[in-house]
């Protein structure tokens, strides 16, 4: 079944009541109401009702546990795996894993990739591309793994702010070729669909045919942040490896994410870094009992969508649309009011775009910018995220910190009308970093 099939068999009915602004204000009444949350992408959202469908797969199985493990646990991860197929487009449900979040799943990935390291046909100097605004904690684990078994790690670094895919398309070119020089071997290339800080929607389609041209061994695509952000199709896209938390945009309690493996006959023996019991009977299956532990995040997928997603127009889709229109209404009424700048045109933005900063306000370095992010929170009850951006050589007065905001279906206009009237009044008082540091 396509993710189009899944949609219209399973899409909101065309008879049925939408939901209605309270209705969403009530789903997400546990929030602190207090707090301007325009950061949904760090940690995602959970409505009342998930929450509630939640605690009863938790009820499941503390109640008979024997009978739960035996009997519902295995089905109802394969019906979490399913949708998750049919959202995604992949050929074959066995290409589907539900893990905890995208960093086991890069561990997966990378613990299968490293053993390549180890064949006979290894050279020193062989490679792993992969882009420099990578995440932290998956740039770490390809270190950990690929550095530590003898391969280089190449970076691709981008220039921010960005202006087109050209630019982006032409710095992976210039790593590509950079990883092959003197006969070098490149053995995986890691891509963001979205990269988190900053935040830029990556032509991946584009990035991979560039890395089967040049003959790249496996290609794997984190997507953290993508699934309800933006659409996957992972045939189109054509990665060996792709993965998504389903906790940031797709509104499962923490955490949940997927993994999906292209079936090929290079992509084989893939296991979960958690041995259990269920060692050897394929990753989908090793992923889905890892030993006693709370599965219901992952369990509780179908629910989403039922009791959820599907009472808005559209669906994902829908919520997609909005999330991404809003969020760039946002991003270019503050960039007005501030006399700044976007980080990226609009079309580069998911439900999250890069807002500059007044240069007055002295981001002089990434501790500067966690400090005035504290700053904005408990003096403003705003909660967002900056990034910074170091200055280039002969710019004069640039624009130094960039807000990562954030769209979801339970922000306000006035979430955003607060963040701005905190930097303008910030830049009234003669507000500068240097105050926070002393």
């Amino acid at each position: 079944m396509s993710s189009g099939d899944f949609r219209r068999e399973n899409g909101p009915s065309t008879t049925a009541k939408a939901i209605t602004e309270t209705e969403i204000a009530a789903e997400f009444s546990h929030h602190d109401l207090t707090i301007a949350r325009i950061n949904n992408g760090s940690f995602g959202s959970c409505p009342k009702s998930i929450i509630s469908a939640q605690q009863q797969w938790q009820l499941q199985f503390l109640q008979q546990p024997d009978y739960f493990y035996f009997n519902t646990l295995k089905p109802s991860m394969l019906k979490s795996r399913t949708l998750v197929q049919s959202l995604v487009n992949a050929a074959d449900v066995e290409e589907i894993s539900i893990v905890d979040n995208a960093t086991t799943a890069a561990a997966i990935v990378l613990q299968y990739i490293t053993w390549s390291f180890f064949t006979s046909d290894f050279r020193p100097g062989d490679a792993a591309v992969m882009l420099h605004y990578a995440y932290g904690s998956v740039k770490s684990s390809v270190q950990a793994y690929v550095a530590r078994a003898g391969g280089k790690v190449i970076e691709v670094h981008l220039p921010f702010p960005l202006n087109s895919n050209e630019e982006i398309v032409t710095e992976f070119d210039k790593a590509l070729k950079m990883g092959k020089m003197n006969g070098g071997k490149i053995r995986l290339a890691v891509i963001d669909h979205i990269t988190s800080m900053p935040s830029v929607v990556i032509p991946v389609k584009e990035l991979v045919q560039m890395c089967r041209d040049e003959g790249v061994d496996f290609i794997f695509v984190d997507g953290a942040h993508a699934i309800g952000n933006v659409d996957i199709n992972v045939v189109d896209i054509g990665a060996d490896f792709y993965t998504s938390n389903l906790h940031k945009w797709f509104f499962t309690p923490p955490s949940a994410a997927f993994l999906y493996c292209k079936r090929s006959e290079k992509v084989v023996d893939l296991h979960h870094p958690v041995v259990s019991v269920e060692y050897g009977n394929g990753l989908a299956i090793e992923s889905a009992w890892i030993g006693t532990r709370d599965y219901s995040a992952q369990l509780v997928i179908p629910d989403v969508v039922e009791l959820f997603v599907n009472r808005f127009e559209g669906g994902i889709e829908g919520i997609r649309r909005r999330n991404h229109d809003m969020v760039v209404v946002m991003a270019e009424m503050l960039v007005k009011a501030w006399g700044t700048e976007l980080g990226t045109p609009p079309e580069m933005c998911s439900s999250m775009a890069m807002v500059g900063m007044p240069a007055c306000l002295g981001i002089s370095g990434s501790s500067d910018a966690l400090k005035l992010r504290t700053h904005l929170r408990v003096s403003f009850k705003v909660e967002v995220p900056i990034y910074f951006r170091a200055p280039l050589e002969g710019e004069v007065n640039p624009i130094t910190g960039y807000a990562r905001i954030s769209h979801q279906v339970y922000n306000t206009i006035e979430d955003y009308y607060r963040f701005r009237d905190a930097i303008i009044k910030l830049v009234s008082d003669g507000f500068t970093c240097a105050i926070l540091s002393n």
